[in-house]
């Protein structure tokens, strides 16, 4: 009997030895943002732009740590993103605006956040290599690109980038889209664009008149029209010369004959195509046409109200022209298009189908173009009309 106490005895301060003594006291610590807590321990770091961020299929087990030293896991792009299938698709819709819906007024120069709501409706996990980037208009200074949260498919995501307001009267506007890992623009509703939308006020305004003389196509003969722009802003730079240059207050825009040809014969072939008519081209309709892309290029707005209040109709009227119907196509980019280019884009336009459907209507039959070039944009205002 005491021989097996011993025994005993000696096997449990064997196993006491074996133990090493004093148990390690420091965890591992995961830190995250959004999503699953990570099962496994791995260290993350962030990849390059456009990248996709690689995630080891499974823990490194000859890695060792001692007890003097916690080991931690700290995702510098957001959390541990669960692996996605080859086969998963990409989707999205708009759920809504979570800060500065459209149109809010923001001082010049001020910074501010822009936050949208969106629904993940495809079959892909979202996480930090999929971006939210840039894609027209302006940049609002908006940073090369914005990583997503982890986001399972049926679930919301609130995205948000900080930007600035110009230093310009007027509405300004800024399209963003986002990139899923292969660096393709995902789909989001009937469209692929989230954009943000402010009214710009100044502290500093100046209100000068002036009259402003415009050359616009008829046929193969030019016309020359007059009217009058109010330029209220900040002073801008002044762009190169093109066809005509001509200064309003302190805009100095530029006009571009052939860029107004171009416009043209590319809307008529586009009809002809559909087997309609061409578009007669209307002085007076070309003289509120380039009203409005002075107003735009001169104040970057990228709406059909002016500056001054004015809507197509009122533009048409104030020309002298009597139409039973009046629509208006505006475009503005950089670096700015040819005719051909801005046809192209407003035929594939889904955030504003009356693009499209102006180009091949059977309601208007005849049509006015304006374009100006300032500061590296070019700005198109296309009018329809039937007298």
């Amino acid at each position: 009997m005491i021989n097996k106490l011993f025994v005993v005895a000696a096997l449990m301060a064997l196993g006491l030895s074996a133990c090493g003594g004093q148990a390690a006291t420091e965890t591992a610590t995961v830190t995250a943002t959004e999503g699953p807590v990570a099962t496994t321990l791995v260290s993350i770091t962030e990849a390059p732009p456009g990248a996709e961020t690689a995630i080891p299929a499974s823990p490194d087990t000859s890695a060792t740590a001692t007890s003097a030293t916690a080991l931690t896991v700290t995702a510098t792009v957001g959390t541990l993103q669960p692996a996605n299938a080859a086969d998963c698709s990409n989707s999205a819709s708009f759920v809504a605006d979570v800060t500065i819906p459209d149109n809010t007024n923001i001082a010049g120069g001020t910074t501010f956040t822009k936050t949208w709501r969106v629904s993940n409706t495809g079959t892909c996990i979202w996480g930090p290599d999929y971006k939210l980037v840039h894609y027209s208009d302006e940049t609002l200074g908006a940073p090369a690109f914005v990583p997503l949260p982890i986001t399972e498919p049926g679930q919301n995501a609130d995205i948000s980038v900080d930007l600035t307001a110009p230093n310009s009267n007027g509405t300004h506007r800024g399209n963003f889209v986002i990139n899923n890992p292969a660096g393709l623009i995902m789909k989001i509703g009937d469209d692929s664009r989230l954009w943000a939308i402010i009214n710009v006020t100044v502290t500093t305004v100046i209100t000068p008149t002036a009259t402003a003389t415009v050359l616009s196509n008829t046929t193969s003969s030019a016309v020359t029209t007059t009217f009058t722009v109010t330029v209220t802003g900040t002073p801008p730079t002044t762009a190169a010369g093109s066809s005509s240059t001509v200064t309003t207050g302190n805009c100095a825009y530029t006009t571009d004959r052939e860029k107004l040809t171009q416009v043209i014969n590319a809307l008529n072939a586009y009809r002809a195509q559909k087997g309609l008519p061409a578009y007669t081209v209307n002085a007076l309709l070309a003289q509120a046409a380039q009203r409005q892309a002075n107003d735009m290029a001169c104040h970057k707005i990228y709406v059909h109200t002016g500056t001054d209040g004015s809507t197509p109709q009122t533009r048409v009227k104030d020309t002298g022209y009597i139409a039973k119907s009046v629509s208006e196509n505006i475009n503005g980019n950089y670096p700015p298009l040819d005719g051909q280019g801005v046809i192209d884009w407003w035929i594939n336009d889904k955030g504003d189908v009356r693009h499209g459907q102006n180009l091949v209507s059977t309601t208007f039959t005849e049509i006015g173009v304006g374009y100006s070039f300032f500061d590296n944009y070019g700005f198109y205002a296309l009018v329809f009309a039937r007298p």
